[in-house]
């Protein structure tokens, strides 16, 4: 209130001042006019600068917001295109890794237990009983289907089984899904000579549904002592890391 008070003085000062320059005493005005607003001045400036600091801040802080902001948003296109070119690069690793298999791109949206969710479905032409795959072999089945999504069974799931065929041997067998994440292959000869490493496909459905044949299921890990001369049995690590789907495909024909 003092500083407010004192500008109101010095400011009537100053127009006495001025007016009796205009009268006529103008050398004494002029150094009476120095002496009483050149203090005047000096207190407005003192005033008025928090005032353009508050202000000078304020826009800098609208500055920095802005620019903040128009970096989350490049981050987050940045992020969208390499997700995209990512997406399209999976894809054409599944075509051809598959190049026999008519596929339907789907990308997976949800997982639950032993299930996941894709996002496609009749609309695309998906329907029950069609195998699904990625670039590394069999994930499962299709077991439902709506118009946009559809469930696959994983080939992981205790329910879930195949037939299958050892590369190179030709012998044939099961396999079915654990909890633990393997894969129990079960051979219809206990006499197949059965070694750790050797690849596991599928033996191929009746009309390619579920599964058409030669798509790798696993490779055998570790093969179970021969309790009976009925089966020989073994665990096949899956082909397929269902911790990371992604993209699959899912066979709509096969040639």
């Amino acid at each position: 209130m003092r500083r407010h008070r004192l500008l109101v003085v010095l400011l009537v000062a100053g127009a006495v001042l001025v007016t009796i320059d205009v009268r006529g005493h103008a050398s004494v005005v002029r150094a009476a006019s120095a002496a009483v607003l050149g203090p005047a001045e000096r207190v407005i400036g003192a005033a008025t600068r928090p005032f353009e600091t508050i202000a000078g801040a304020g826009d800098a802080q609208r500055r920095a917001e802005q620019a903040e902001r128009r970096a989350a948003r490049l981050a987050a296109e940045l992020w969208a295109e390499r997700a995209a070119r990512a997406r399209e690069a999976q894809r054409h690793r599944v075509e051809a890794a598959h190049p026999r298999l008519s596929l339907v791109p789907a990308r997976v949206v949800a997982v639950r237990g032993g299930s996941v969710t894709i996002d496609a479905g009749t609309r695309a032409g998906i329907g029950a009983d069609m195998a699904v795959v990625t670039a590394d072999g069999l994930a499962g089945r299709v077991v439902e289907a709506g118009p946009d999504v559809a469930t696959v069974l994983a080939a992981t799931a205790p329910s879930a089984a195949a037939g299958v065929r050892v590369a190179g041997t030709g012998a044939i067998g099961t396999v079915e899904g654990r909890r633990d994440g393997l894969l129990t292959l079960r051979l219809l000869d206990p006499d197949t000579d059965l070694r750790p490493g050797q690849r596991v496909e599928t033996l191929g459905s009746s009309g390619s549904k579920p599964y058409p044949p030669g798509v790798p299921v696993g490779t055998v890990e570790r093969v179970n002592p021969a309790h009976d001369q009925l089966t020989r049995t073994a665990l096949v690590r899956p082909a397929v890391t269902f911790g990371t789907l992604d993209v699959v495909g899912v066979v709509r024909d096969a040639d």
